[in-house]
């Protein structure tokens, strides 16, 4: 019961908090790309809370901590929400003055990004139940090198690259577009500090980074 209360006044919070910061700058509740948008975001990310409630309460668990150890990753999860907060206040108030114009089929073509992102994000929690928000090794972690991780070492920060680079387009901004598009280079800062540590306390990392040879994306990095 204690988790599903933490679960439940994290997805509260998170509604609110970001239903605020696109509303207020946006000065209107008529703004439909907003709707579009947490609609897309909230309503899988509802599905996968009570999903993961049910088969696998111990990865949700992991899932809701942030307290991160090391001190790298403090400042690129800061910098994280500084680009997504300015993020969405540019995507408000770009409704607000008319500053962008983001035709209707490329909203639809990123809102099927989106969802795909999400999938793919689903996908790679099954693969990995050594998953966490927190750069860390645990105990009896294991080298998953299989599914999506026998494509990429790092699929889970690949499709939250292409989750967050599809947001700003949903909320019909080029300009929020450019606020996140440096979450491109925290990603690469994230992974490189992450890799140093698996290296260290992961037996068996090495070895997989010399058969999966790409983080990202194949064939580029």
């Amino acid at each position: 019961m204690k988790l599903l209360l933490r679960a439940l006044i994290k997805f509260i919070v998170g509604l609110a908090l970001v239903g605020a910061l696109v509303f207020l700058p946006s000065g209107s509740f008529g703004y439909i790309n907003g709707w579009l948008f947490i609609g897309l975001l909230f309503v899988p990310m509802l599905i996968l809370g009570v999903v993961l409630f049910a088969k696998a309460p111990d990865l949700l668990e992991k899932r809701l901590g942030v307290k991160e150890k090391e001190n790298t990753q403090k400042g690129v999860i800061a910098l994280s929400g500084l680009l997504f907060i300015g993020g969405f206040i540019v995507a408000g108030l770009d409704y607000r003055f008319g500053w962008s114009h983001v035709p209707t089929w490329v909203v639809s073509v990123a809102s099927v990004i989106l969802l795909a992102a999400y999938v793919l994000y689903a996908e790679v929690m099954r693969e990995n139940v050594y998953l966490s928000r927190t750069i860390e090794v645990q105990e009896n972690q294991k080298v998953v090198d299989t599914g999506l991780y026998g494509i990429v070492r790092h699929p889970m920060y690949a499709v939250t690259i292409w989750l967050f680079l599809a947001i700003p387009v949903v909320l019909g901004s080029w300009w929020s577009f450019l606020c996140f598009v440096p979450y491109v280079a925290v990603v690469v800062v994230r992974i490189q500090n992450e890799e140093k540590v698996l290296e260290n306390g992961l037996e068996g990392y090495s070895d997989y980074k010399k058969r999966v040879k790409y983080r990202i994306l194949p064939f580029v990095w």
